[in-house]
């Protein structure tokens, strides 16, 4: 199935990437992943070619690719397995077109920085969606050692949230002052290493 989306992160996850989009004109969230158990795509796989050659997929980036089939996981309804063919650049979306592809939920799965991975098995938390690209406000970046993490404020909830956009530095240095965040709920993780998991908020894209 050959589906072009508009790239909304390209963002760090085990030393590899997560790359999650939106469907050309009908919104759809996409996140490409490598086996049905949502794992995170490699550098050659999250490469797109364009007249100039083949380059690492960028946000606002419109992409056509392959998807063999939708592999839903209960916290990560978008997942969908890649083909392997390499994706293909038709052009990209201008800053001025973030907003038509905005979400506007009610919170952030809550208000808190996580969900409890065994209210969403037990239905008790029904995740719709792991993925919202939101416009926040009073956004702070803050950086203590290696730990990287956005501060700002969304439907009167404040969030203190990690970020794992690679251009983390860049943003903090020259913002530019949009606070349109692509917001992801995590892969299922006790830090603990035990069996109390949870599914933890990121800030996968700073726009």
């Amino acid at each position: 199935m050959n589906t072009t989306i508009v790239i909304f992160a390209n963002s760090v996850k085990h030393k590899k990437h997560c790359v999650a989009g939106k469907v050309v004109n009908s919104n759809q969230w996409i996140r490409p992943v490598s086996n049905m158990e949502g794992a995170a795509l490699s550098d050659k796989q999250c490469l797109c070619k364009n007249p100039h050659g083949e380059f690492n997929v960028k946000p606002l980036q419109k992409i056509e690719m392959n998807l063999f089939r939708a592999v839903p996981l209960i916290s990560q309804p978008e997942n969908h397995l890649i083909s392997g063919q390499i994706w293909q650049q038709k052009y990209k979306v201008d800053e001025s077109e973030i907003s038509n592809y905005l979400d506007t939920p009610e919170s952030l799965w809550g208000s808190d920085n996580k969900v409890i991975y065994a209210q969403i098995e037990s239905k008790t938390i029904d995740i719709h969606q792991s993925l919202y690209l939101i416009q926040a406000s009073n956004l702070c970046l803050c950086k203590d050692d290696d730990n990287r993490r956005a501060i700002f404020n969304y439907a009167g909830i404040e969030y203190n949230l990690p970020v794992t956009d690679p251009n983390f530095e860049k943003q903090r240095v020259e913002p530019k002052n949009q606070q349109i965040l692509c917001v992801s709920l995590g892969e299922k993780y006790d830090p603990a290493g035990g069996n109390n998991y949870s599914c933890y908020k990121i800030v996968a894209t700073i726009l």
